[in-house]
Parts: C-alpha cells; sequence; structure tokens
C-alpha cells in the first residue's frame, strides 16, 4: 500500500452512504438498522491483516463515525485473525512504523462512539489479538488464544498492546503475555477478565448478537455518552455531571422511565 494510498485511507476513504455499498476484498460486512457485522475475511491467510483489510476497516469506521451504531467484529472460519501479514511487515521501515498503519485503526476503532463486540473464535495473535483489545467488549470461544509473538520476529507489539493489554488485564498478566511468550487461553482471558464470556463455537455469534440486542434496547444516546465518560482520561465527575444533564432532558429518558414506572405498578 503506497503512502499516498495510506493517507487517504487515513480520512475514512469515501465517505457517505456509498461506501457502505463499496465491495470489499478483505471483508464480509453486513449492514443492520440497528448494527454493522464484519466478518475478518481472509481465508487462504487466516484472516491475517494486511494493508486492503487495513484500508477497508477505515472505510467501516468512516461510515461508523458519519452513523452511529454498534458494531460486531468476528472471523471467517475457526481463527479470529492470525496476526499482521508478515510479508507485508518485513518489507516495511521507519516511515512505515511512524505512520502508525495498524494502530492508528485501531485507535480508530477504539473512539467510535456506539459500542463494539469481539467475537473471538481460535487465534487471535499479533495484531489480530490488538484489534480485538481495541474493542469494547469480547466473547470467545473454548478454542480462542491471545497471545504477541512480535518479539519472536524482531518487533514489539506497536499496535495498542504495550499499553492497552496492561490498562485490560493488568501489568504483570501483560509483562507474561508481552515479555514471556505466554498466550491466553479462553479460560485464563475469562480470568483476567479480558473476555466477557465463553460461549461454544457454534453458538458464537447467536451470543454475540444477543449482546448487541441488549444494547439496542437501551437508549443509543446513553449508550455513547457512557463509553465517552469511560473513556476519559483521569476522575471526571464533571464530565459525568454534564453528561447526565444533557440525558435528564432527553425525551427518551422521560419515556423510558414512564414506562418502568408504569410496568411496576401492574
Amino acid at each position: 500500500m503506497n503512502h499516498d494510498q495510506y493517507d487517504r485511507d487515513q480520512d475514512g476513504g469515501h465517505r457517505g452512504p456509498r461506501a457502505a455499498e463499496a465491495e470489499f476484498e478483505t471483508l464480509a460486512v453486513e449492514w443492520r438498522e440497528d448494527r454493522v457485522v464484519v466478518e475478518l475475511h481472509r481465508p487462504e491467510a487466516r484472516n491475517a491483516i494486511n494493508g486492503r483489510m487495513i484500508s477497508e476497516l477505515h472505510r467501516v469506521c468512516a461510515e461508523l463515525e458519519a452513523d452511529p451504531k454498534p458494531l460486531l467484529l468476528t472471523g471467517h472460519g475457526t481463527v479470529f485473525a492470525g496476526g499482521a501479514d508478515i510479508a507485508e511487515l518485513r518489507e516495511r521501515g521507519r516511515e512505515e512504523a511512524l505512520a502508525g498503519i495498524n494502530s492508528r485503526l485501531f485507535e480508530r476503532l477504539h473512539r467510535l462512539r456506539a459500542p463494539t463486540v469481539a467475537a473471538v473464535d481460535g487465534f487471535a495473535l499479533g495484531g489480530g489479538a490488538e484489534l480485538s483489545y481495541a474493542c469494547d467488549i469480547r466473547i470467545a470461544t473454548p478454542t480462542a488464544v491471545f497471545a504477541q509473538p512480535e518479539p519472536g520476529l524482531g518487533i514489539i507489539a506497536g499496535a495498542g498492546a504495550c499499553w492497552r493489554l496492561k490498562e485490560l488485564v493488568g501489568a504483570s498478566v501483560a509483562k507474561q503475555v508481552l515479555l514471556g511468550g505466554f498466550g491466553l487461553d479462553a479460560e485464563a482471558a475469562l480470568r483476567h477478565g479480558l473476555v466477557a464470556e465463553i460461549v461454544p463455537s457454534e453458538e458464537l455469534r447467536e451470543r454475540a448478537h444477543g449482546l448487541l440486542d441488549r444494547m439496542a434496547a437501551s437508549s443509543a444516546a446513553a449508550l455513547r455518552l457512557t463509553k465517552m465518560v469511560l473513556d476519559a482520561d483521569g476522575v471526571h465527575p464533571l464530565a459525568d455531571d454534564l453528561t447526565q444533564a444533557v440525558l435528564f432532558e432527553s425525551a427518551d429518558k422521560h419515556d423510558r422511565m414512564t414506562r418502568f414506572l408504569e410496568r411496576k405498578k401492574r
């Protein structure tokens, strides 16, 4: 991927409703009224993340920035993502590293206003694991494994794992993964809070959609503002108060609480 193409992708590629209808080579994308479902789809490469996939995920992010709705991210077959494309990584140099090709996408994904869910079956390695860390919630199958093999290839896990994984599981566990080369299987990931639940492989998407159904039943504005406050740095009681003030004035809040009180009377 050349730098001109990358620069365009950082601005979201082509925006607007036409982008949602564009064809994808490395993703299978389903645009629903209340959610977007994205499947990483490079079966010949265990869904490895290459430049084309990064570009296409930027296009999805651009759509979700323009029209926020929950995102379900999963992988084709029995693997989430087998890492970044090593053939491409081998050819990248200093300029590509400074451009943050993967890290900028993952941060863009993390900053989407609506909730994001990663449904992980099988391996989530290297950049694939970092992609899942950028999502708000992860659910996994019993065969899921999260690992960061980058030091064995002479590089760091440079797309968020060195700080995001520490936030998710704590410094000690993050060092075991990043320095010791340990993988987190599904049980370990659940024990350390990296995943919300473990579900059978054949039920993974159904359970993920069930989670999104619960989100869809909540106030979209309340979810977006809750995520904004959760992701803000430091202690922020003023942000809590200001956010709540916006929601307290909404008709949606009034209607939901009225329905709740009316149900209690029955």
